[in-house]
């Protein structure tokens, strides 16, 4: 097949893939990052970088870079249980806000950090092909750029990280497994005018969610959730039934009234699995190797630990200081232990149902800042659910 251009391909440039390619980049790697998209660019997305991945970008020294955008902080997660609001903060001493970042300035951003480490970007590069050796491992990719010819790209390592319905995932067959289906349905749009005043702020009633949490350019996003079984009703009349959600919180309807819709709505349902994430020749990372329903909104932050954990473990197997397997059969220990307490609590929640229980729990916290700091932590992914219940409730199953 010839001799490798390249220790590393990475197929898709977006919130895995690029932190991987800067990664392996300074580590010395010549590393290739292809994308169909080119940049600035948007994509589906919650936006919400939650405190890991606010920690993970000051670790790649891209922080300062994000603050610089102007995309305000968020400082406090508050949840509106009709009943009662829980509110409390997402972090910890050491990087206690989130951020909402529009895609179009963070995926830039990471593009541009991968560039500069040294890897070759190719924007509007569509692979059509993984390329494979007769022993079938996987030695490359084949595709073109827009209006360019055909060329064939070999590495070492071709690395996925091409999304939930990724080419690569699909060419090398790899396996799912805690698969669970789709739960929940999901729409957004942005508004004017909603001044949020650094607070993440969701609305959860049975059966219907809806949220808040501010963005560049001084907008908002605005997303309203349906449980997945009620979609071909809910999509007969979108826009009608997103503006009927906020009716059930009078006064957040008021405001929404108040403010100005600048775009269209937008959104999906995504079903929740595992996937193997290596094999001879090739790796998967971001949504490509795990995806899980974005209720809980760990996507980004979850993107940034996986692109860590795979750049680490393919830097002990292309330096020879570790066999390949037993490097990436590491990664996915790892990647699974970080990942399955969030993807737990978000299959649970994401199914809307009420609970009697649940609801106890809040009544229970509410205005205990120490409880209710706590519960923000476990929507953002710093603390797992079973050690909040440990302490301040009971095993239950319903909404957050």
């Amino acid at each position: 097949m010839g001799v490798p251009g390249f220790d590393v391909i990475v197929v898709g440039a977006r919130c895995a893939g690029s932190p991987t390619a800067m990664l392996l980049a300074r580590a010395g790697y010549r590393v290739l990052v292809v994308d169909r998209a080119t940049f600035p660019s948007d994509a589906l997305s919650t936006h919400l970088v939650h405190p890991p991945g606010v920690a993970a970008l000051r670790r790649w020294g891209l922080l300062d870079r994000l603050v610089a955008t102007g995309c305000p902080p968020i400082h406090t997660y508050a949840f509106d249980f009709d009943s009662v609001v829980v509110s409390g903060s997402p972090g910890t001493a050491e990087e206690p806000v989130a951020y909402g970042p529009r895609r179009t300035v963070l995926d830039k951003m990471l593009v541009d950090a991968a560039a500069e480490a040294g890897a070759e970007v190719r924007e509007g590069f569509a692979v059509s092909e993984v390329v494979f050796d007769d022993d079938g491992r996987v030695v490359g990719v084949r595709g073109r750029e827009r209006g360019g010819p055909l060329v064939t790209e070999l590495a070492r390592v071709v690395v996925g990280a091409d999304g939930l319905h990724s080419p690569v995932a699909r060419a090398v067959r790899a396996e799912q497994y805690n698969e669970q289906p789709r739960l929940m349905v999901g729409y957004y749009s942005y508004y004017s005018g909603l001044e949020m005043d650094g607070v993440f702020k969701a609305h959860s009633r049975p059966y219907r969610s809806f949220g808040a949490w501010p963005t560049n350019d001084g907008l908002t996003l605005v997303g309203g959730c349906w449980p997945f079984a009620e979609f071909n009703q809910v999509k007969k009349d979108l826009l009608g039934n997103y503006l009927k959600n906020f009716e059930l919180a009078p006064s957040w309807a008021e405001r929404i009234r108040g403010a100005r819709r600048e775009a269209r709505l937008v959104g999906a349902a995504l079903p929740n699995f595992f996937r193997t994430p290596f094999g001879p020749g090739w790796a998967l990372v971001g949504d490509a190797g795990y995806c899980k329903d974005f209720f809980t909104a760990q996507g980004i932050s979850d993107a940034f630990i996986s692109a860590e954990l795979c750049a680490g473990a393919l830097d002990e197997a292309l330096s020879g200081r570790r066999p390949f397997d037993a490097a990436m059969a590491d990664y996915q220990a790892a990647r699974d232990q970080h990942a399955q307490p969030v993807y737990d609590f978000t299959v649970q929640v994401s199914t809307l149902e009420p609970s009697a229980e649940f609801q106890k729990v809040m009544d229970g916290i509410a205005g205990d800042q120490r409880a209710m700091d706590c519960f923000a932590r476990v929507n953002a992914g710093v603390t797992p659910m079973s050690e909040f219940m440990a302490e301040w409730g009971t095993p239950a199953s319903g909404t957050a």
